[in-house]
Order: C-alpha cells, then structure tokens, then sequence
C-alpha cells in the first residue's frame, strides 16, 4: 500500500495507536477485487459531502465507499481528476485540526 502522511516534523505527536508512526492522510491499495483509495478525512463532513456530490457529476457507476475508503473494481472505473481534486481539497493543517478534534478528543472523552 502507498501511503501519504503527516511527518512527525509537522504533527510530533504522531499516530494515536501508535505514536512512532507518522499521522495518515490518504492510501491506495490494490486489494484482491479491488482498488482502493484511503482518504482518512473523506468519511463525514463537508469533505464527504462534496465527493459524494462530485462523484454524481463524473461517473455513472454506483459510489462504492467505506468510512475512509473508495473502491473501484478496475483501474478505467478510477476518476483520476476527481481523486487529485480530492487529494488537494485539504490543507495540511487542516486535516490536524480535524484529526486532533474529532479523534484524540474522542477518544479522551470515552
């Protein structure tokens, strides 16, 4: 799997399961039926909302998506556009600010 993350450089903290491990933002896998690309702020939100809406406009096929996960079933079906459109959306510190609210403080409150 290809990952992209938040070095520790910019985030120190790290990943919260594990701390030694660079923060994630998105990942592209080929699985065993499918293509998958993991966008770890894709999964609610304003972000979610506009993909959803984008997706609509670029392809007639049925969104197949998870939490943080879109799969496509052949590599034609991927809107690779729309993807780097995806993948510019949020800045950096953006994805902290959401990461750090929604998770860490999560998990605190629990």
């Amino acid at each position: 799997m290809i990952g992209y993350v938040v070095p520790h450089k910019l985030y120190p903290a790290g990943y919260h399961t594990n701390p030694k491990d660079p923060l994630p933002f998105m990942g592209l896998a080929s699985q065993k039926n499918h293509i998958a690309i993991y966008h770890m702020a894709v999964y609610e939100g304003q972000l979610h909302d506009w993909f959803v809406a984008e997706w609509g406009k670029v392809s007639d096929k049925k969104l197949d998506m998870g939490k943080s996960c879109i799969r496509f079933r052949k590599p034609d079906d991927v809107p690779v556009k729309l993807i780097g459109k995806l993948a510019s959306k949020m800045t950096t510190k953006e994805w902290i600010k959401i990461y750090e609210k929604e998770v860490i403080n999560g998990l605190k409150q629990k």
